[in-house]
């Protein structure tokens, strides 16, 4: 279930609140620190904008909404925090598929 965030995307940028991959330990028995382990590439679409709008005027809406799982560039957006928890701003394009 999709977060209820305060911030309202402009265009076509949309908020992705990034999934928490708690795999701590290799399979060989290796734990990982914070430190090391890699951003998570997926998340849920909390809050999206109306569209891209076009030279002539229209927009365009989004071909994602508000609870969609999608998996993002992974050098996307920018990050935003709101109440203790970590959101993600990126724009349509960067977000590769949904799930």
């Amino acid at each position: 279930m999709a977060a209820k965030v305060k911030i309202k995307p402009l265009a076509d940028r949309i908020v992705i609140e990034p999934s928490d991959d708690e795999v701590s330990q290799t399979a060989g028995g290796i734990y990982i620190p914070d430190t090391a382990k890699e951003k998570p590439q997926t998340g849920t679409v909390v809050a999206a904008g109306p569209g891209r709008v076009t030279d002539e005027g229209k927009t365009i809406a989004l071909t994602v909404k508000v609870g969609d799982s999608v998996v993002y560039s992974k050098y996307a957006g920018t990050e935003y925090s709101e109440g203790g928890t970590e959101y993600l701003v990126v724009r349509e394009s960067d977000i590769l598929a949904t799930i």
